[in-house]
């Protein structure tokens, strides 16, 4: 019998499984209080806070959630914050020490290693930015983006992180039963959300997005990569740029292998027209890592490293 040749690609099981080891490692030395059967999540939301390796970028979360608050404007602070391997918490780990202390320079050089525009000082950045009148989106909680960063006279980027996620979020929608999943971008109102007055399909048609089997197929682009077009939309909207920052180690959302380049960007960038391709970008953590250990400026990163088993 033949063997069968090795699968190019690594595992998500295997990528998960490493970062959950190297989790309850870091909760253990700290002496967290952990799940009793999954030691990589704290044993409460509330303590998300001791997810956050430095102090004071938990204290400006805070901060900024408060005068969120205050402005009755939200901030999605996630559900699962307190677990080891939440991407907004390693958002928070990574981009936060750089926004606290205004030392954006290797995010900069990161996103320049990539090949995308990067705004024009002075910058601002704002953790899980929401604009509810895009969409429409009056619901309890709308589209939220990860991080924008704004400078003068440029381009924002609208960043979009994923650690462990196995997909961009579907159409709840569709996910409840309540549509068949049929593209409605010929009839949108097909669509329940186009019926109840929510600006995706419109958005979608103003940006010329509705070409190639965006238009022809007929499943719903939405029912799968429904978050990948919001965050899309939101970006163009405010003639930015979408990046989607990642780990490198997992297959799900761009791995550099031996057949080329593997995920579910390589096949939504595919989809796009090749005027909106430019602005959509990728950059992993591993680049981001790299440029902050190369200014010398930040002692916490091997802590991060530890954390995150690079």
């Amino acid at each position: 019998m033949n063997k069968r040749p090795d699968w190019p690609y690594p595992r998500h099981g295997d990528f998960e499984a490493r970062l959950r080891e190297a989790a309850a490692r870091w909760f253990a030395a700290k002496g967290y209080a952990v799940r009793r059967r999954q030691p990589y999540i704290l044993d409460a939301r509330q303590n998300w806070h001791r997810n956050i390796i430095l102090p004071e970028v938990a204290k400006y979360i805070k901060h900024q959630i408060a005068v969120r608050n205050r402005r009755r404007e939200g901030f999605a602070l996630h559900g699962f914050v307190h677990h080891g391997l939440s991407s907004q918490a390693l958002l928070f780990n990574l981009v936060g020490p750089l926004v606290v202390s205004d030392h954006f320079e290797p995010l900069h050089r990161a996103f320049e290693q990539a090949g995308l525009l990067w705004p024009n000082g002075p910058l601002s950045a704002t953790f899980e930015f929401e604009d509810r009148s895009v969409f429409s989106e009056y619901q309890p909680q709308p589209t939220s983006v990860d991080l924008v960063v704004r400078g003068t006279d440029s381009p924002p980027i609208f960043i979009e992180c994923k650690l462990v996620e196995k997909e961009f979020g579907g159409c709840s929608v569709f996910e409840r039963g309540d549509c068949p999943g049929a593209n409605p971008s010929q009839d949108p109102t097909s669509c329940y959300l186009h019926h109840i007055g929510r600006r995706y399909w419109v958005l979608m048609k103003n940006h010329r997005l509705l070409v190639g089997p965006l238009l022809t197929d007929s499943c719903c682009i939405f029912a799968s990569h429904y978050q990948f077009f919001r965050v899309l939309l939101l970006a163009l909207e405010s003639d930015g740029l979408f990046v989607l920052l990642h780990d490198e180690r997992s297959p799900t959302f761009c791995f550099h292998g031996p057949r080329g380049d593997y995920g579910l960007m390589p096949l939504l960038l595919r989809l796009l027209p090749d005027d909106i391709r430019h602005r959509v970008g990728i950059v992993s953590v591993q680049r981001v890592v790299e440029h902050i250990k190369a200014s010398g400026r930040h002692s916490w990163i091997g802590e991060f490293e530890a954390k995150y088993a690079l």
